[in-house]
C-alpha cells in the first residue's frame, strides 16, 4: 500500500510535469512560427506563398505538428504545412474548423494554439499550430508501466525480505515455544531455555521464563518434600495408633462381658465405634504406605486362597446374598494381608450396594501371564456420574446407607498399583438383562516362581448366603 501510494503520487506529479512542458513547447513553437511568418506575400494565383518564407512541412514534421493559415476575412484556408493552396484546394487531414478567435484549446486530440498575423496587402490571417497528444500520452503510458512494474517488483522484494526478516526475528520465539512444549510434555521445569544472541526483548523474555521455571521447580520441590513428610507422618501415626486401639478394644470387650444393663450397652456401642476406628486407621495406614512408596516384603501368594478366605470371612454378613465363588489358580508375588483387604473390600462393596437376594460372583484365573481377579454383581450398577470418581478417596454412593468410609475402592486401586497391576470398572450393557450390574477386574503380574498349589480337585466353587454346598472342579 505504501508503494502503491508512492507510485500514484509520482504518477500524478509526472503527468502534470510532462503535460506542463508539452503546453509550454506548443506555445513557444507557435510564437516562434509567428515571428518567422512575418514576410509572407500573396502569390500570383491569389493565395499565400508560404514557401517564400518557411518550409512548413519541414518545420511541422519534426514534431508531427499541424499548421494552418486561415484568412480572417472570408474564413478560407490560405496555407497548410508549406503547400500553396487556392480557394478550391482541399485541406489536409485533420480538418480543423476555422478558428473563431485566437487562444489555446484542445481539438481532435491535438493541443491547438491560434495567433493572428498580418500579411500586406492581403490583410489579417489566423495562424493555427497544433501538436498531437499521442507522443505525450505514449510517454506517460511508459511511465505508468514502469511505476506498476516497480510497485509489483518492490512488493515482491519487500515480501521476500519481510519473510526472511520475520523468520529470523521469530526464530527465537519458535525455539522458546518448542522448549515450552517439551517442558509441558516432560513436566520438567528444570530444562534449559534457549537464549537468543541479541540482547533484545526476546532475550529478556527467555531470562524471565527461565527464572519463573526455576522458581516453580523450587516450589514443586518444596511441595513434594512437604507432602513426603506428611505421608511419612500419616504412615507413622497410623502405625502407632494401632497399638493403643488394640488395647482399648481388649478392655472394651472385657467390659462388655462384665457389665450388665445400660452400662453393657454403652460398652458395646463404644466397642463398635472402636472397631470401626481400628478399621479406618488400618485403611489410612495402608493408603499412607502406598503414598509413601513403602515397599513391604512380598512372597508367593495364590489369589485363589485369598478369595476363599475373604469369602469365608464375609459369609456371616452377606444378608441373604448368593455369593458364587469360581476360584482358579492365580499365583502372584505380593503382600497377602493387602491382597486379602483388596478382595474383601470388593466383596463388601458388592454386598453393601446390592439388594438382598442379589447374586454376586467372584473368580480368579490366569490369562496371558497375568493373574486376574473378577468380582461382579447383579445389582443396579454404578451411575455414570459416579463411575468416573469411584476410585477416589472418600467417594461414597447412596446404596450403603452411610456405613462406609469411602476408602474401600481407593484401597483396592492402591493395592493393585502397589503390586504393579491395574483395576478396571468395566462398562456393562444396560440392554443385557441376563447380567447387568457392576464388574471389577483386577489384573496383576503372575508370579515367576512355581507355587505348591492344591490339586485341581480342591479348586473349589463355593456359594455362601442363600445357597450353600455347591462344589465343582475347574480346569
Amino acid at each position: 500500500m505504501i508503494l502503491a501510494g508512492f507510485a500514484a503520487i509520482v504518477g500524478v506529479v509526472t503527468t502534470r510535469q510532462v503535460r506542463g512542458e508539452f503546453y509550454n513547447q506548443v506555445n513557444a513553437e507557435a510564437t516562434a512560427l509567428k515571428s518567422r511568418l512575418g514576410g509572407l506575400r500573396v502569390g500570383p494565383t491569389g493565395g499565400l506563398n508560404c514557401d517564400d518564407v518557411l518550409q512548413l512541412d519541414d518545420y511541422a514534421s519534426s514534431e508531427d505538428a499541424q499548421i494552418r493559415i486561415y484568412d480572417l476575412g472570408d474564413g478560407r484556408l490560405a496555407c497548410a504545412q508549406g503547400q500553396t493552396l487556392s480557394k478550391t484546394s482541399p485541406a489536409p487531414s485533420p480538418s480543423f474548423p476555422p478558428p473563431a478567435n485566437t487562444g489555446v484549446f484542445d481539438e481532435l486530440g491535438y493541443r491547438v494554439n491560434v495567433q493572428t498575423i498580418r500579411v500586406k496587402p492581403a490583410g489579417d490571417f489566423a495562424l493555427l499550430y497544433a501538436r498531437p497528444y499521442s507522443d505525450t500520452d505514449h510517454t506517460l503510458a511508459k511511465v505508468r508501466v514502469f511505476l506498476i512494474l516497480g510497485v509489483l517488483g518492490g512488493t515482491i522484494f519487500a515480501l521476500l525480505a519481510g519473510l526472511a526478516t520475520a523468520g529470523r526475528a521469530m526464530r527465537p520465539i519458535s525455539e522458546l515455544s518448542d522448549a515450552a512444549r517439551e517442558i509441558e510434555r516432560t513436566r520438567d521445569p528444570s530444562r534449559h531455555i534457549p537464549h537468543p544472541e541479541a540482547e533484545d526483548e526476546i532475550a529478556d523474555l527467555a531470562r524471565t521464563l527461565e527464572g519463573m521455571l526455576g522458581a516453580l521447580d523450587d516450589a514443586r520441590g518444596e511441595t513434594e518434600s512437604m507432602l513426603e513428610r506428611q505421608r511419612e507422618f500419616v504412615a507413622d501415626a497410623s502405625h502407632e495408633l494401632r497399638t493403643p486401639l488394640t488395647s482399648v478394644l481388649a478392655n472394651l470387650e472385657l467390659l462388655a462381658d462384665e457389665l450388665d444393663g445400660e452400662q453393657a450397652e454403652s460398652a458395646k456401642a463404644a466397642l463398635r465405634s472402636t472397631r470401626r476406628m481400628r478399621r479406618l486407621v488400618g485403611d489410612l495406614l495402608l493408603l499412607a504406605r502406598a503414598d509413601a512408596k513403602r515397599e513391604q516384603r512380598s512372597r508367593p501368594t495364590d489369589l485363589r486362597e485369598v478369595l476363599l478366605e475373604a469369602a469365608a470371612e464375609l459369609g456371616p454378613v452377606t444378608d441373604a446374598h448368593a455369593v458364587v465363588i469360581d476360584a482358579g489358580a492365580a499365583p502372584v508375588d505380593g503382600v497377602r494381608d493387602d491382597l486379602h483387604r483388596m478382595t474383601l473390600n470388593l466383596l463388601e462393596n458388592a454386598v453393601r450396594h446390592t439388594p438382598p437376594g442379589t447374586e454376586i460372583r467372584a473368580a480368579t484365573y490366569t490369562r496371558d501371564g497375568s493373574a486376574v481377579l473378577v468380582v461382579e454383581d447383579h445389582g443396579p450398577g454404578i451411575p455414570p456420574e459416579l463411575a468416573v470418581r469411584v476410585f477416589e478417596r472418600f467417594v461414597r454412593g447412596g446404596g450403603d446407607g452411610g456405613r462406609g468410609s469411602g476408602l474401600g475402592l481407593a484401597i483396592v486401586r492402591a493395592v493393585a498399583e502397589s503390586h504393579r497391576g491395574v483395576v478396571a470398572l468395566e462398562a456393562t450393557d444396560p440392554a443385557d438383562l441376563l447380567w447387568p450390574g457392576t464388574r471389577f477386574t483386577i489384573t496383576l503380574p503372575a508370579a515367576g516362581a512355581d507355587l505348591a498349589l492344591p490339586d485341581e480337585a480342591d479348586q473349589t466353587s463355593t456359594t455362601t448366603g442363600s445357597t450353600i454346598g455347591r462344589r465343582r472342579s475347574r480346569s
